[in-house]
Formats: structure tokens, C-alpha cells, sequence
């Protein structure tokens, strides 16, 4: 389509974002995102699809544990158990998205972009993902952990996105 050429992101995570937006319309279901290693680029996809505003409620992009925190209800206490990087936070990010929006589903990312940030433990690459449902049972956590390895800064985002996207298309109940 001629939308895939007026953008700055590669045709592989618009075409991801415009297949999320259709399926989600044809649901009837709003989504939203709440990212920290992609810093807006999953909610940025997402807006290039012309009439996205249909299905796409809001974006968070809370970077600092601080943001995680004030803007979504991550408590300080998981964020210094478990780490940012951690399903305990991106299902706190997740959670807090919902709670805070008029959203179906609300997906949560946190990962290490690197080049720096890594350990043993949580190398560069390293990316979570969470998914809540509204109406959902909360103790059924959806959430994942993805090690991309050290694709470059770019490179992990970009999949971290197209991750993101894939888990915002919609769920059977």
C-alpha cells in the first residue's frame, strides 16, 4: 500500500502495526502500550496506519523506574526485588496501562537495548513483555521473556516492537 512508503520505519513493522489496527477494529477492541526499551516506537508504528485513532487508546513510554512508578502503579518495592527488566514489572506496566486507560488490551515492554546496561543474568537483548486483558482473571500473568542477543541498539528495539505488536493482536477469551 501506499501508506508503507510515506514512513520513516521499516515495511515489516508497519505492515506488523497495520495488521494489529485491522484486526482490532474488526474486534471492536481499543489496545495500548506501555514501553520502556522501545521509547514509543511500538505506539509510533501504530499511528502510522491512517485511522488508528479507532482502535488505539494510549501510549506510555515510562523509560525511568521513576515514570514506571508515578505514571503506571509499579511498586517500588517489584522494581528493586525483581528489576526493571523483569515480568514482575512489565505485567505491573501492563496492569497499570489497563487500569489507567479505557483499553481491551494493554501490552507492556522492558528490555536492555544496550550497548551497555547488561549482566550475566540479563545480558544486552534481553526483553520482557506482558499482556493484560480487561476482564481477564489477573493472576493469569501473559507475560514473556525474549534474549534478542546484541542485534545493536536498533536491532533489539526493532524486535522488541515487532514482539510488542504481535502479542497486541487479539485473543480469543
Amino acid at each position: 500500500m501506499s501508506e508503507t512508503r510515506d514512513t520513516l520505519f521499516p515495511p515489516q513493522l508497519v505492515e506488523a502495526a497495520r495488521r494489529v489496527i485491522e484486526a482490532n477494529r474488526e474486534r471492536g477492541t481499543k489496545i495500548a502500550v506501555a514501553e520502556s526499551c522501545t521509547a514509543g516506537l511500538v505506539a509510533a508504528a501504530l499511528t502510522e496506519i491512517p485511522g488508528s485513532s479507532d482502535v488505539f487508546e494510549a501510549g506510555f513510554v515510562t523509560y525511568s523506574n521513576e515514570a514506571k512508578m508515578d505514571l503506571l502503579g509499579v511498586s517500588l518495592d517489584v522494581l528493586e526485588t525483581f528489576g526493571a527488566v523483569s515480568i514482575a514489572v512489565a505485567w505491573g506496566m501492563a496492569q497499570g496501562t489497563l487500569a489507567r486507560t479505557r483499553a481491551d488490551t494493554a501490552v507492556a515492554v522492558t528490555g536492555i537495548a544496550g550497548p551497555g546496561g547488561g549482566s550475566d543474568r540479563k545480558p544486552v537483548g534481553t526483553v520482557v513483555f506482558s499482556r493484560a486483558r480487561r476482564g481477564a482473571d489477573p493472576t493469569e500473568i501473559v507475560a514473556d521473556r525474549r534474549e534478542f542477543g546484541d542485534l545493536g541498539r536498533g536491532g533489539v528495539r526493532l524486535q522488541a516492537a515487532l514482539c510488542a505488536l504481535e502479542l497486541l493482536m487479539p485473543v480469543d477469551p
